[in-house]
């Protein structure tokens, strides 16, 4: 049976700015506009906007819903003060990785999450198992929103000119008013926010953010973007079958809270030490654009593991990617190459993010 392809709110919009639309995670999305160097460049120096309509959005509430959610998560929900959000994992009982998400506390008793699209049909029957019960409401609100997103530099500038009477919360908060979600989070490494709005009206937004300076951006330089600066990609670089410890996201697992699902196998893996880690690895020379799944080599020559993520860095101006290796090929300056269409081309491990802003 054909995989049924979904469409956003904002579908005909895209149409009508030029994007060139591919199917991405069940959905028809633009991979881009003019074209991914330029998309990249407008939100590393000014601003872009990008439709995230697909990505799930979730209610948790009740009295034991903060409870409860620090039982699943691997970041310390009780850390969580009012108006702000966190980044935390979901995990498997065997400690992988279901999903990477955000949570934000919007009330003393009231939580909001936005998940991976591509996890919606998985997170939601798993948060509802783990969460559901007396003192907790659980809410899958993914059909009823539009979501974009609003970065780089001049994002805060955009947001004044937007919406003048409304003030955009500081780094990692959120605002519910009138009807709208505003968070001030993103996927870029740049300042921004992302903005949550009924279907009906997602399009006028989408057109007055651009109309204040934003420039359309499609999935192709949302993935450089991500990728210059660390971030993982659920699917890629993350899995049910790795770890957080093992992804080098121990910061975000709590290993001294209360216990969580897959806890145990966490704290017996960071006794027993890592076997693998996830790493940056960068061109030290020009080469073709590494891709995922390509061959990663040891300096003799040696298949060590292949990429989970790659891309041209427009920033760089080099390429880099991401690979879990054996632990003892992860150290910083590690000589490896990365095997394209039977051409090997030196590179080396080098220390997350590959790119920081100034």
């Amino acid at each position: 049976m054909d995989e049924v392809i979904q469409r956003t709110a904002l579908h005909s919009t895209h149409e009508e700015l030029g994007g060139k639309m591919v199917p991405f995670a069940g959905w028809e999305m633009p991979v881009q506009y003019s074209s991914i160097m330029q998309e990249h460049t407008a939100v590393r120096e000014k601003c872009g906007i990008f439709d995230i309509s697909h990505m799930g959005e979730v209610f948790i509430t009740g009295p034991a819903a903060g409870e409860r959610l620090n039982a699943l998560l691997t970041n310390d929900v009780s850390k969580l003060s009012i108006g702000k959000g966190q980044y935390t994992l979901m995990l498997n009982e065997q400690g992988g990785v279901i999903d990477d998400l955000i949570l934000y506390r919007s009330g003393e008793d009231s939580y909001f999450a936005v998940i991976n699209a591509a996890c919606i049909d998985r997170d939601v029957p798993h948060m509802q198992q783990h969460l559901a019960g007396d003192g907790v409401d659980f809410r899958n609100e993914s059909d009823d929103w539009s979501a974009m997103a609003v970065q780089g530099p001049h994002a805060a500038d955009i947001f004044s000119q937007v919406l003048p009477d409304m003030e955009l919360p500081p780094r990692n908060g959120i605002l519910e008013k009138d009807g709208l979600i505003i968070c001030r989070t993103g996927y870029t490494g740049e300042d921004g926010f992302e903005f949550f709005s009924p279907h009906d009206v997602a399009a006028e937004w989408f057109k007055k953010f651009i109309a204040a300076g934003a420039e359309p951006c499609g999935l192709g330089c949302r993935d450089s973007l991500r990728l210059e600066v660390g971030f993982p990609l659920n699917g890629s670089d993350l899995s049910e079958d790795i770890t957080p410890l093992e992804s080098g996201l121990g910061f975000f697992v709590s290993l001294d809270s209360a216990d969580f699902l897959g806890k145990e196998i966490l704290v017996k893996q960071k006794a027993d030490g890592l076997k693998r880690k996830l790493v940056g690895i960068q061109y030290t020379g020009k080469g073709a654009p590494p891709r995922a799944h390509y061959a990663v080599e040891s300096a003799q020559g040696e298949v060590i593991g292949e990429l989970t993520s790659g891309v041209f860095s427009p920033s760089l101006k080099s390429g880099i990617g991401m690979a879990y290796l054996p632990i003892d090929h992860t150290k910083i300056g590690t000589d490896v190459c990365i095997e394209v269409r039977g051409k090997r081309f030196p590179a080396k491990v080098v220390k997350k993010p590959f790119y920081k802003k100034g």
